[in-house]
């Protein structure tokens, strides 16, 4: 079972990274939404690790922070959650947000998650209501929630750049995908968006 690695960033992409230790190469699959936190590449970085092993696959599945990790295995316990959508989820909405829409039973919200209907939200709210991590509750939630929306636009403005787009375009076109903001609505959504938008410039 691997934990963690401490390597050196060799490449990146919106879903996964590359990642130097040890002389190997290791492709890790990622949230979408991590693509604007990793660090330029060949640099440094630390990231949590999880292994899912599979008839026809080993695969890697790397988070910037642990309870990101946590939250992804958790999800995996639950009936009918496979790794594909597990990320998905953690690529639209923060733990702290996941966790509050499950307390809140938020079946609108959790709905709307990629590769989640309406009877696979209902499942996780009845699976996963006391498997939020300890001393979590729900002003803290909304709390932490507020700040990760204010961050939400200024992660895609910063993905946009990574990706090439100049300052004025990015920010024109995040811009607009904000002022038509849906609910729910997450990062790698905000960048596919707005990745539409600044084409029709």
């Amino acid at each position: 079972m691997y934990e963690s690695i401490r390597g050196f960033l060799r490449e990146k992409s919106p879903g996964f990274a590359i990642v130097e230790c040890g002389g190997l190469g290791y492709r890790l699959f990622m949230p979408v939404s991590a693509y604007a936190q990793l660090p330029f590449c060949e640099s440094e970085i630390y990231l949590y690790l999880s292994q899912v092993i599979r008839e026809q696959a080993h695969s890697l599945y790397a988070f910037i922070e642990r309870q990101e990790r946590d939250l992804f295995e958790t999800l995996l316990g639950s009936s009918g959650i496979g790794p594909k959508i597990a990320l998905g989820i953690l690529g639209h909405v923060s733990v702290t947000g996941f966790y509050q829409a499950i307390g809140s039973a938020d079946l609108k919200f959790l709905s709307k998650l990629p590769g989640i209907g309406k009877k696979t939200a209902e499942r996780l709210i009845l699976e996963m209501r006391d498997k939020g991590p300890v001393g979590m509750n729900e002003s803290k939630l909304t709390s932490s929630e507020a700040n990760n929306n204010r961050g939400l636009f200024t992660d895609a403005v910063r993905a946009l750049l990574n990706l090439g787009y100049t300052q004025i375009a990015a920010e024109r076109a995040v811009q607009s995908v904000k002022q038509g903001k849906p609910d729910g609505i997450g990062l790698s959504q905000v960048i596919t968006d707005a990745l539409s938008i600044i084409s029709s410039f």
